[in-house]
């Protein structure tokens, strides 16, 4: 089987090949290499890729069409993981173009590809971000998610409309993954705990907004991966009990699908600091500042539907991947950490 891997230089989409790839299938790998972040970090992603037999790169930009249709007619595949988008909710206050063209255009580009060329499912990443306002805890795919506070959640809520009309009008089977701050080896320098590091090691003052006063629900990158794998060969199809009238908004009269996927388990930023600290031996030089736009107090991951489709729920506890994540942060930019990595 041949799986299209959009984004496949990006964080996760660099991971989810890998395993792709060990797992003997024949990936072919898309990604436009932009400079929204450090482009060599995607360069050194995509070289570990390379080296294996089975993948095969292609370089585009998803926003064009005529790119898009020629990827689909060289070579048939059976399942699309589409994880290509404009990532950040902070960048998106100052370019909001940037976001129409990579999240909606292209996507509806990857949805029109599918429809024409009878892909067995596509999988895509939608947010935690879609939602927004909630204040209800945990998050669940069952709640709605109307008020979405960065138009980088709005367009992952659209992806979600727009996947939704394919499945009902074109009976595509769609699945869409809320992912919750994701982390780990080979990271996006863009997020918090990257920064973060990156901060602390340079002995520079961290940013804490809302004063200190947020939670996340870190959900390590091989958590991720493993979701995504096993959610590939879980096809959606109708649910029949789907009631128009009280209408669940993760599933559909369509072959449709929404989960999440987190860890369950939400952590203060200083809880989340501390454990840095102790990892890096250096201690933090703390900046408390207000909220700032786009932003939420908290996350946290109802996955009971994600168990139940696939058997699974991520459980990396946030000790044992920071752990790995500055292993790999050490070598790979060659500083020291502490004495002893290990927090045992």
């Amino acid at each position: 089987m041949t799986i299209l891997v959009t984004g496949a230089a990006g964080f996760i989409g660099f991971h989810v090949s890998k395993q792709l790839l060990q797992q003997g299938y024949e990936v072919v790998g898309v990604d436009a290499m932009n400079d929204y972040y450090d482009p060599m970090l995607k360069e050194a992603r995509l070289a570990q890729l390379l080296d294996h037999p089975g993948f095969t790169f292609r370089k585009l930009q998803l926003e064009d069409k005529d790119s898009v249709d020629e990827l689909f007619r060289h070579k048939s595949y059976r399942r699309v993981i589409h994880l290509a988008a404009q990532a950040g909710v902070r960048y998106s206050l100052i370019n909001p173009h940037s976001y129409l063209q990579s999240n909606l255009t292209a996507f509806g580009h990857v949805l029109e590809a599918c429809r024409h060329h009878q892909i067995e499912h596509l999988v895509y990443a939608s947010s935690s971000s879609v939602y927004g306002a909630n204040v209800k805890v945990p998050f669940s795919v069952q709640d709605p998610v109307n008020h979405p506070v960065s138009l980088y959640a709005a367009t992952k809520k659209a992806n979600e409309l727009m996947a939704h009309s394919y499945s009902h009008l074109y009976g595509i089977p769609t699945t869409g993954l809320r992912f919750f701050t994701v982390y780990g080896p080979w990271g996006r320098p863009d997020m918090a705990y990257y920064s973060f590091t990156q901060r602390l090691v340079a002995e520079q003052p961290i940013q804490l907004f809302n004063f200190g006063q947020m939670k996340r629900d870190f959900t390590y990158i091989d958590d991720i991966v493993e979701g995504i794998v096993r959610v590939m060969d879980h096809i959606p199809s109708t649910n029949p009990e789907w009631n128009a009238l009280e209408p669940d908004p993760a599933t559909s009269h369509a072959p449709y699908r929404v989960y999440n996927i987190g860890n369950h388990d939400p952590v203060e930023l200083t809880t989340f600091i501390g454990i840095l600290e102790k990892l890096v031996g250096k201690k933090a030089i703390i900046e408390l500042k207000p909220m700032q736009d786009g932003d939420v107090e908290s996350t946290f991951a109802d996955v009971d539907d994600l168990f139940r489709a696939v058997s699974f729920k991520p459980s990396t506890s946030l000790e044992e991947g920071l752990e790995r994540f500055i292993e790999w942060y050490s070598s790979y930019y060659q500083v020291a950490a502490a004495p002893s990595l290990s927090l045992k």
